[in-house]
């Protein structure tokens, strides 16, 4: 299997033009065998009930809101503008011809802007850094408990759990990774924006930009999957109605999270965990972290 594509310039020089489509198959073909080992690993995995906390607090509401509307609205359209771009980038490649150019670069300049407006949103009305933290102990506890279910289960989160954070820091890596040479790429193509100019960078320079789209796009076909098919699984489709809906409810708050880190009684907005966020209870409103 070839890594990469090559070629001659016009002054015979051997220069990249791009990553292998044979790195395409082989994510296709890797993102269907973790999906269909990750459903037969959780087949021989006994099934462990989560017990609610000792303690309860006090107040907390049959409704919990997780995601505002403002976060709502982003990940809906991003995820549209990132299938077009994954379905445009690669179904050509596998036969199907139409004119995928224009799509591409459209759908990714609505991608750079629901970014731009997720760093603007999450900065001034979210707790930006609690995402980005790595709990390190509990990345240990949670490790553990997938290499064996006699380990103690791993501690009850905040807000964002470990594995939701280590899946949003590999993909701001990977999709920024796209979009930066995606948009630098868009030079060469007439838009309504700019006229093309091929020559801004050499042959040398322009290929290093292709691998590293083609490896980004093709890193992206694994996290995609993955991503549709967690939203997609019986144990996780609440987490997925929280984001169609907004919130979920008290009994799956108790079983999958620690009050203590996400604090959510009479309305008010604490944080005393890299994972908390706070309460929208329909009658009492304060500011809020998402």
């Amino acid at each position: 299997m070839e890594l990469f594509r090559r070629t001659a310039n016009p002054w015979g020089q051997d220069v990249l033009i791009g990553v292998s489509w044979d790195l395409m198959w082989a994510a296709v073909l890797a993102a269907g065998l973790f999906l269909i080992g990750h459903a037969l690993w959780v087949r021989t995995r006994k099934k462990q009930a989560h017990e609610g906390p000792s303690d309860v607090p006090p107040g907390i509401p049959e409704k919990i809101e997780r995601h505002s509307l403002a976060a709502r609205a982003f990940h809906w359209v991003m995820s549209v503008s990132m299938l077009v771009l994954l379905i445009t980038a690669f179904v050509p490649v596998m036969g199907w011809q139409f004119n995928w150019v224009d799509l591409h670069w459209q759908a990714g300049v609505l991608l750079i802007a629901t970014v731009v407006y997720h760093i603007i949103h999450s900065i001034g009305w979210m707790d930006f850094w609690s995402m980005f933290q790595l709990g390190v102990s509990e990345g240990i506890a949670t490790l553990k408990h997938l290499a064996s279910s006699k380990a103690p289960a791993p501690p009850k989160a905040g807000k964002y759990p470990f594995d939701h954070r280590m899946y949003h820091h590999v993909i701001v890596v990977v999709s920024l990774s796209a979009i930066i040479t995606g948009v630098l790429m868009m030079v060469r193509i007439d838009t309504p924006l700019w006229t093309r100019n091929p020559y801004l960078f050499s042959d040398a320079t322009w290929g290093v930009m292709y691998v590293v789209h083609g490896v980004s796009g093709v890193s992206l076909i694994l996290l995609v999957a993955s991503h549709i098919y967690f939203a997609l699984r019986p144990e996780k489709r609440w987490i997925t109605w929280s984001m169609v809906r907004g919130w979920i409810d008290r009994d799956h708050y108790l079983e999958h999270f620690d009050p203590a880190k996400w604090v959510v009684t009479d309305g008010a907005m604490k944080s005393n965990d890299s994972g908390s966020g706070a309460i929208a209870e329909p009658a009492v409103r304060a500011k809020r972290e998402d």
